[in-house]
């Protein structure tokens, strides 16, 4: 008899469309809540250094972060480079050793410098122009000045 009084007001037709409506409804809260989640995803792979995206892509990488120079001795400064374990293999790889990994970059680094000066025309077996000095910083990095 409910059933019956239902029908004949319409109510039965109206509950079918409101289930429909819900059904539709969660279906769209399910679309919202998969790209909001995609969102957040890209949101953050975005906020990956290129050093992380190398690393998980298992890439060499080396960047030089920051270069300083005596202000009062122009002849003197220093880099600041940074790089991943990738890195470190990849100088392995290439013949490049030493008892550290700060060591081997620093090696690699050397003689990419007496190349660009060599290049350049300069004589770089003259060593009175300036001096060396490295220091293991507390973060692990080696400043070279």
């Amino acid at each position: 008899m409910k059933n019956f009084i239902k029908k004949i007001m319409g109510i039965d037709q109206l509950e079918a469309n409101l289930a429909q409506l819900q059904q539709e409804a969660k279906i769209r809260q399910d679309e919202i809540d998969r790209l909001e989640k995609i969102q957040e995803e890209q949101a953050q792979q975005d906020a990956r250094t290129p050093k992380e995206i190398a690393t998980e892509n298992k890439e060499p990488w080396v960047a030089v972060l920051d270069t300083h120079v005596n202000k009062d001795n122009l002849r003197n400064g220093f880099f600041e480079l940074d790089w991943n374990e990738y890195f470190v293999l990849q100088l392995k790889s290439a013949g490049y050793n030493g008892p550290t990994d700060e060591a081997i970059v620093d090696a690699w680094f050397s003689e990419l410098c007496r190349n660009v000066g060599a290049e350049q025309g300069i004589d770089m077996s003259r060593r009175g122009t300036g001096y060396v000095n490295r220091a293991l910083r507390d973060d692990g990095k080696t400043e070279i000045s």
